[in-house]
């Protein structure tokens, strides 16, 4: 599966889904921005299993700053709509597989679970 564009407009959507979500975060005028994205586009590639979402911040600011983006690119990962993983800065080839293969192991009940008794911990995507 290919990379999809992530906007306010289908962002609910996306994370209503089951199985694993990643989100990263990029701006076109970003160097290490440009340098990750054959890198996520070629393990999309792989993994259809696997929802690889791009969110362009200087298109989407308000997603952006939900978020609570402060440096890109950023990766995000959601499992059945919860968050799992958030880390800013470009991952290298083998550090991402490993990070979606672990994040795909994870048990979605036990996620859930700790979700509900961290609710201040939730993130808040979409735009006041």
């Amino acid at each position: 599966m290919a990379t999809i564009a992530i906007t306010t407009a289908n962002l609910e959507e996306q994370l209503a889904k089951r199985g694993l979500l990643l989100l990263d975060f990029w701006a076109d005028w970003c160097g290490p921005c440009k340098a990750f994205a054959p890198v996520y586009e070629a393990l999309s590639e792989e993994r259809p299993d696997v929802i690889f979402g791009k969110v362009d911040t200087e298109a989407e600011p308000g997603l952006a700053a939900a978020a609570g983006i402060h440096a890109i690119p950023t990766l995000a990962a959601f499992k059945d709509g919860t968050l799992v993983f958030f880390q800013a800065g470009a991952l290298p080839r083998p550090a991402l597989t490993d990070v979606v293969e672990q994040l795909s192991a994870l048990d979605a009940d036990q996620v859930r679970a700790a979700a509900k008794a961290h609710p201040d911990h939730a993130p808040h995507l979409m735009p006041e």
